[in-house]
């Protein structure tokens, strides 16, 4: 991968944009879908929709932007400065769009808007959390967890709603907390798929007596590397040289290609990654 791709990442208008594009997504699956059907989204943007319906004292942006106000402070002393800048610009952009999004969409029932809005808020945060900031909110918190104890980023949201919904069952129409929590399952899905879509890799184990041949062959038409491990056959007792190396899906067909064209009777085992760091591949995300 060029190096100015792998320092895309790092620049101030792609994070921008992300934070931009994703605050845009998430706001219209709030205020155009799940709020006409009196649905809470989950986290802070959850929170404040719940206070707008008990309260009506401030509106849902509005809500969401006090509310982040102290989770800031997280994000300052525990992660970096820098990501803390960047979520500013998300919470605000997401706040302004929450306010001056003038659209509602009208759909057939409210399963439907279960299933648009929880996809179209997981899309939006998982574009936000591509960038080094967020947009906000429960973010911030599942960042700060997910580095210092990997726990998982949907994980920590959907903990956060499990308590906010049943908050919400003494203030609101129990089938609308159900339908959110729905929502909310969708939405961490979507979420989830969308932070391991780009880092996800397959990693290929082969056995065959050609190793040097399959190297090759790997080296020179798919221009990945391999390692080698010493391994032994357990009914055989016989020395095997195993082959390990990582593609992307595109090239799973064309790898399959090289080993049996070379092999027939090689033995090969696929599986999928959640994460590759490394040179050619992802590098490791710092905040």
């Amino acid at each position: 991968m060029p190096q100015r791709f792998r320092n895309l990442s790092y620049s101030v208008p792609w994070n921008l944009w992300l934070l931009l594009s994703g605050s845009a997504i998430f706001a219209f699956g709030l205020k155009a879908v799940a709020l006409p059907y009196g649905l809470i989204t989950g986290g802070i943007s959850g929170l404040g929709l719940l206070l707008f319906y008990v309260t009506d004292l401030f509106s849902p942006g509005a809500w969401y932007f006090l509310l982040n106000l102290p989770i800031m402070a997280v994000g300052w002393i525990f992660i970096s400065r820098r990501f803390v800048l960047y979520t500013i610009f998300g919470m605000v952009s997401l706040s302004l769009f929450i306010e001056l999004l003038p659209w509602t969409v009208v759909l057939e029932n409210k399963f439907l808007a279960v299933m648009a809005g929880g996809a179209l808020m997981g899309a939006g945060a998982g574009i936000s959390l591509r960038s080094l900031g967020s947009a906000g909110g429960t973010d911030i918190v599942a960042i700060f967890l997910n580095q210092r104890y990997n726990i998982r980023v949907g994980q920590v949201g959907f903990t956060f709603n499990m308590l906010l919904f049943g908050a919400g069952l003494f203030f609101l129409n129990p089938n609308d907390v159900l339908y959110s929590l729905a929502m909310i399952f969708i939405s961490s899905w979507v979420l989830e798929y969308f932070l391991g879509m780009f880092n996800q890799r397959k990693m290929v184990i082969i056995i065959s007596d050609r190793q040097q041949e399959i190297t090759d062959s790997i080296k020179t038409n798919l221009r990945r590397g391999v390692t080698l491990l010493h391994g032994m056959g357990a009914y055989s007792g016989q020395p095997k040289e195993v082959m390990l190396t990582i593609i992307n899906n595109i090239q799973l067909k064309r790898l399959e290609e090289i080993i049996y064209r070379v092999d027939p009777k090689a033995f090969t085992i696929v599986g999928t990654t959640s994460n590759v760091l490394g040179e050619g591949f992802s590098r490791r995300k710092q905040y």
